[in-house]
């Protein structure tokens, strides 16, 4: 059975390329620059090592974990992502489904082909990531619909002052795709607007503003440092999440495997830590938390099974909840609060370093 379900999700990436376009495909995948940083993301989480623990009752395993108060069947979420309606036709909202039915929590890209009512209407949990645009009353109806639609808190990404280079080979995706696939959650005549390319002024200030302004919880996506770390939560930010937008922003920055210890140090108890990038399997999900996330999410996987619409979802949580439940049992651990130990010093064993 695990043998099973590991080789169905190795070979996800490799199923869902034979059915995409080249530039779909080469959206999915890509990273900026040359793709160091993108190439370094999963080696790094297979790069640690455990220490499991023995004599443990594990007859039953516990999964869950509460993220903003909320409770999860899973411990990793869905991260946002752009284009699911050219991946499947039914896009975020067989996500949704999928993720609804597994008991998990789907961050919801501001760039969505799908309106936040045909979302909800699924009964997920969801949040909504957002970028700042210069002019800060442009994103206010964007906002509203969120909040009105049920959305639970508000994911900053803080990382995208500007888009970095990558190099396509046949055109970028964006000029190809159907405007029916993006962006749909705007009002008529948003884009073109003064004002809406992204902020290159964003500060603390922003996420105070965006908790007054939505009455929710704000999370910061694409924190790598402890001092930013706290500077967020100074700021009032409920969560920050250790993330490198996929590897593609700036190129050659630390994986997130390596940064999240330090941000999870520098934030202590005070906020809830969140982790992307390179998260593959079962024992990446334990490793992860090991390290101190209290969730972690997952893109392209997600866009991968979405090739298959709702079903290629559900089969996708359904396998990750196998492989984790597993190694969970293997480690000595009933529940998410048992791996925060778990973690072998770097001293303690040379491959734990890239």
């Amino acid at each position: 059975m695990g043998e099973r379900v590991g080789s169905w999700l190795s070979g996800l990436e490799a199923r869902a390329a034979r059915s995409m376009s080249t530039p779909l495909r080469e959206y999915v995948e890509h990273g900026s620059g040359e793709g160091h940083t993108t190439g370094e993301a999963t080696r790094a989480w297979r790069s640690l090592r455990l220490r499991p623990h023995v004599l443990r009752d594990v007859t039953d395993v516990d999964l869950g974990v509460t993220l903003l108060g909320r409770p999860s069947r899973l411990p990793w979420g869905v991260a946002p992502t752009s284009l699911q309606r050219a991946v499947h036709p039914d896009g975020e909202v067989a996500t949704a489904r999928a993720t609804a039915a597994a008991g998990g929590l789907m961050v919801v890209s501001s760039n969505a082909g799908s309106t936040f009512a045909e979302i909800a209407a699924t009964g997920v949990d969801w949040w909504l990531q957002v970028y700042l645009p210069s002019d800060r009353t442009l994103v206010g109806p964007l906002l509203d619909r969120a909040v009105e639609a049920g959305a639970g808190a508000v994911v900053l990404t803080v990382d995208t002052p500007v888009v970095a280079t990558w190099y396509p080979t046949e055109g970028l995706i964006w000029d190809l795709a159907d405007p029916a696939w993006t962006r749909v959650n705007f009002g008529p005549g948003h884009e073109g607007q003064p004002g809406t390319e992204k902020a290159l002024d964003l500060g603390p200030h922003d996420i105070d503003w965006l908790r007054e302004r939505t009455g929710l919880p704000v999370v910061v996506k694409g924190v790598l440092r402890g001092d930013d770390a706290r500077r967020c939560v100074q700021a009032g930010a409920a969560a920050v999440w250790v993330s490198t937008h996929g590897g593609r922003q700036l190129d050659r920055v630390l994986t997130t495997a390596q940064a999240l210890l330090e941000v999870r140090a520098a934030v202590g108890a005070e906020a809830e830590v969140y982790v992307d990038g390179g998260l593959r399997d079962g024992i990446d999900v334990l490793s992860a938390l090991a390290s101190g996330a209290d969730a972690v999410f997952v893109g392209r996987p997600v866009l991968h099974a979405l090739v298959e619409g709702e079903a290629g979802v559900a089969r996708w949580h359904a396998a990750m909840s196998a492989e984790t439940g597993e190694a969970m049992r293997l480690a000595g651990c009933r529940s998410v609060a048992d791996t925060r130990d778990l973690l072998a010093p770097p001293a303690n064993d040379g491959l734990n370093r890239l």
